[in-house]
């Protein structure tokens, strides 16, 4: 069982198992959301992952897809799409212990920013 939250502790979630992928995405959508120049997420079935305090805000930021964040501090906490049904991308950072999370692919690569350089 893995846990998280936001940065005021207003919203808590828990997503059991293991995430089926975890990867950084570059799209221009993900940066403004996350105000980072690069965002980097975990996928969970949905139904394995439940919030344990407080409710997330979500909003549609483009057709099909919404982001949720903490009404309370606004930190950035998920992504879901209709691309990706039954799935839950949850931020790396809301999480307790992300050290274990380690982004294996990445997402709209041609999106990336020039200077930006991964490991």
């Amino acid at each position: 069982m893995r846990e998280g939250g936001c940065l005021c502790g207003a919203v808590r979630f828990t997503a059991e198992g293991t995430p089926k992928w975890t990867s950084y995405c570059h799209c221009q959508s993900c940066r403004r959301h996350t105000g980072a120049p690069v965002a980097a997420y975990a996928g969970f079935e949905a139904a394995t992952v439940r919030f344990t305090k407080g409710t997330p805000t979500c909003f549609t930021s483009s057709p099909g897809v919404q982001r949720s964040f903490c009404p309370t501090c606004g930190s950035t906490l998920t992504y879901e799409g209709d691309r990706w049904p039954n799935e839950l991308h949850i931020h790396l950072g809301a999480f307790d212990d992300p050290s274990t999370l380690v982004p294996t692919g990445q997402a709209f690569a041609e999106e990336k920013l020039p200077w930006l350089h991964l490991g």
